[in-house]
């Protein structure tokens, strides 16, 4: 199962797309106080934090341990998105949550760390596109010696 870090890429990437555009804006529709949701909401990021982490050092051992040079190469062309999602994950989590919890410039801090999420989703979409992507020569027909 040579393609697994496809699906660990998949993985991160939907991840993070179920969790910040559907689950967390459904809490506010349905649970019963904003509050409820939001204290909902920090938990689950909080999982997410530790679901991107873990996702992306399997992808950083890939980066090394593999012996399929075509996945090997690109998961390595994706190392600078790893870490940037990686510290990224980490910056929201410990930076950004723990002011938001204390309400402390709520607006400011909440809107950088949903901009911090969008970027960590980008970059982990990147790594999922790289990964996936048709090989150009293979798509138009060359024959690679």
């Amino acid at each position: 199962m040579r393609t697994w870090p496809i699906w660990v890429a998949a993985l991160w990437w939907g991840s993070l797309t179920s969790l910040g555009f559907a689950v967390v804006p459904l809490l506010f529709v349905y649970l019963p106080t904003p509050a409820l949701a939001g204290t909902t909401a920090a938990r689950l990021f909080e999982f997410q934090t530790w679901v991107s982490v873990s996702l992306g050092l399997l992808l950083l051992i890939a980066s090394r341990a593999l012996r399929w040079p075509m996945i090997s190469a690109r998961v390595q062309a994706t190392t600078v998105f790893i870490i940037g999602g990686m510290l990224l994950a980490l910056l929201v989590q410990f930076a950004v949550a723990p002011r938001i919890v204390a309400r402390e410039n709520l607006h400011l801090w909440h809107t950088l760390g949903s901009v911090m999420y969008l970027l960590q989703w980008l970059c982990s979409g990147a790594i999922f596109w790289t990964l996936v992507k048709p090989d150009i020569a293979v798509s138009e027909g060359v024959k690679i010696p």
